[in-house]
């Protein structure tokens, strides 16, 4: 099992900044993608960003330039810089850790997530 905790949702004006970190424990020597999702209100929960063996690997088109997935120092810690904040980045975010085989998924852990809130 893997667990996961988010901290740093809040809220934040247009064009702000936020970050975002998971902390992982437990059997993270499984895990081989980690990421970012979000869930607006009224809608799906979509993949923001992903990071593959430490790499950075996707990002959902509307945050490209915008948000930053990167590994923290502390060991099993992901961050997820965001800048130029708009309305409608606001959802609550969750982290994703998977353990894949190529494109076969073993299993798949959530965050409880974290709200982030975009307004004037």
């Amino acid at each position: 099992q893997v667990q996961l905790v988010e901290s740093g949702g809040g809220l934040a004006q247009p064009g702000g900044s936020l970050n975002l970190s998971c902390a992982a424990s437990g059997s993270t020597f499984t895990v081989n993608v980690i990421g970012w999702f979000r869930q607006a209100p009224g809608k799906g929960r979509e993949m923001v960003a992903t990071m593959k063996y430490n790499k950075p690997v996707n990002y959902t088109d509307s945050v490209k330039g915008r948000f930053t997935i990167s590994r923290g120092n502390a060991e099993h810690t992901v961050w997820l810089q965001k800048n130029d904040l708009r309305p409608e980045d606001t959802a609550v975010y969750y982290c994703d850790a998977q353990a894949r085989a190529g494109a076969i998924l073993i299993n798949e852990y959530w965050g409880q997530g974290t709200q982030v809130t975009v307004s004037s």
